[in-house]
């Protein structure tokens, strides 16, 4: 099991920058993959940016060339640096983490970005 804890989320204006944290309970070089979806209203939860157990990044073509995904093994974190952000990425990002065996969720945390 691993439990995930989001945080950096926030309002921002068009244009602008966030940077998501996610702090994992256990050592994250064991896990598939962990990595970032998000949810905005009325919408499918969609992939945002992941890493493979290898250390493969991937990416949503809507996010690519703004969003960043690092890893900071010794501190058990992924990070999601968001740039020129876009109304369009208003949703709730999950951290969400693939142990083979099951997956697992954080709770979320609200990015909303203005026109």
């Amino acid at each position: 099991q691993v439990q995930l804890v989001e945080s950096g989320g926030g309002l921002v204006q068009a244009g602008g920058s966030l940077r998501l944290s996610c702090a994992a309970s256990r050592n994250i070089l064991g896990i598939n993959a962990m990595g970032w979806y998000r949810q905005a209203p009325g919408k499918q939860r969609e992939l945002v940016a992941t890493f493979t157990r290898g250390g493969t990044t991937n990416y949503a073509e809507s996010v690519k060339d703004r969003f960043i995904i690092s890893r900071d093994i010794a501190k058990n974190t992924v990070a999601l640096q968001m740039n020129s952000l876009k109304p369009e990425d208003t949703a709730v990002y999950l951290c969400h983490a693939d142990l083979g065996y099951g997956a697992y969720w954080g709770q979320g945390t609200q990015v909303t970005v203005n026109s």
